[in-house]
């Protein structure tokens, strides 16, 4: 059964920092396309950052810059780091995986950042 269980989420000011993290069930690899998403209030999931099957990682526009992906395979866990965060990146931010053409998602994590 694949399991993905988020943490690290919380309430910071703007300007401020998170990193948040995904442990997943079983082993993951290096081009394993684990991804970061968020869904804000009424709005619909967006991607937030992804690694992809060549092992590169993507990031949506509005947090070029500011946040980075990273992943330890050692210890089955992915991260989110968060820098300068905005109003606007007040979300429930969830960690996806793909197995076998599947996508599986934890139950996510909510930050909200205060202006």
């Amino acid at each position: 059964q694949v399991q993905l269980v988020e943490s690290g989420g919380g309430l910071v000011q703007a300007g401020g920092s998170l990193r948040l993290s995904c442990a997943a069930s079983g082993s993951i690899s290096s081009i394993d396309p684990m991804a970061w998403y968020r869904q804000a209030p009424g709005k619909q999931r967006e991607l937030v950052a992804s690694f992809t099957s060549g092992g590169s990682s993507v990031y949506g526009d509005s947090v070029k810059g500011r946040f980075t992906i990273s992943r330890d395979t050692a210890k089955n866990m992915v991260y989110l780091e968060m820098n300068t965060l905005k109003p606007e990146d007040t979300a429930v931010y969830y960690c996806r995986r793909i197995v076998r053409g599947l996508w599986y998602w934890g139950q996510g994590t909510q930050v909200t950042v205060s202006s």
